[in-house]
């Protein structure tokens, strides 16, 4: 059984960032959507500053386009309502028709999906979840949701599952001694470790899969495109693009420090493979 878990009704959070100087006044204008990773707070100071650096660099005008929830978010990507994004959510076959392509990625060791529960739970294996309630992200996040409760499909454990709306919110649930266990991203669960010093057990991983991906909508021009991504690789060469990324890593406790590198469609092909062989009820 699926029940949506303290989620308000849907609310979209659009913080516009002028590019003064370097973008002219009649420089194209995008909207930009992140999958919600943190909490809505987090997530805006996360990007905003990036997004005003890429905006000033590249010229080209990007607006920061945030849902209350991951799936909010993607729900603005499916209805055209952006061109730029940081996801992992259009590799299925029907999203890929979409024409969406991956420029670049950021760059960090890859990430799995993982089935946790706290440190002092006496859960250890993941049959022992069977008739408990998991928490995840959202019915959007790839791996924290689809990949992992994938794994408890194809084990036969039923779960109550419920959707916190973002990865914070799902450990919060879980801390708070509300689910027994939650499906996570490896990266954020070292990341809440680093900013809420709470430890988990985890009961299983997945294979490797990159990080999210930068993409762009087949509508942006290739020139524009180009312009975005080198202000994404650059900012790691520049000294105030260095300021703002080691921020970003600060604030979001980051156990590498931040950056943005060169990515293609082929380094998402474990995303791809997943999909063939995922149980209907996640694809």
């Amino acid at each position: 059984m699926h029940r949506l878990f303290s989620i308000r009704p849907v609310l979209a959070v659009v913080a516009a960032l002028l590019a003064a100087g370097a973008a002219r006044a009649d420089a194209p204008a995008y909207n930009f959507s992140p999958v919600n990773q943190y909490n809505l707070q987090v997530s805006a100071r996360f990007w905003n500053p990036v997004i005003r650096y890429v905006s000033q660099k590249s010229g080209v005008h990007l607006n920061l386009k945030l849902g209350r929830t991951s799936a909010d978010t993607t729900s603005y990507v499916l209805a055209r309502e952006v061109d730029f994004a940081f996801t992992n959510h259009l590799f299925s076959p029907e999203r890929t028709r979409m024409g969406w392509t991956v420029f670049g990625r950021r760059n960090a060791p890859p990430v799995q999906a993982q089935i946790v529960v706290p440190a002092d739970s006496p859960i250890r294996r993941l049959d022992e979840l069977a008739r408990t309630t998991v928490v995840f992200p959202g019915p959007e996040a790839l791996l924290a949701y689809r990949v992992s409760y994938a794994q408890l499909l194809r084990r036969n454990i039923a779960v109550d599952v419920v959707f916190a709306g973002n990865m914070d919110a799902a450990f919060a649930q879980l801390v708070a001694g509300k689910t027994q266990a939650a499906g996570a991203n490896s990266q954020l669960v070292q990341n809440y470790y680093g900013r809420e010093h709470k430890s988990f057990r985890v009961l299983w991983s997945s294979e490797p899969f990159n990080d999210l991906a930068l993409m762009a909508s087949p509508r942006v021009p290739a020139d524009q495109v180009r312009a975005v991504a080198q202000a994404f690789f650059g900012m790691d060469k520049d000294p105030e693009g260095r300021r703002i990324l080691a921020a970003a890593t600060e604030l979001v406790h980051s156990q590498t420090p931040l950056s943005f590198v060169a990515a293609s469609d082929a380094d998402y092909a474990a995303y791809r493979a997943f999909y063939t062989n995922a149980p209907l009820d996640v694809r």
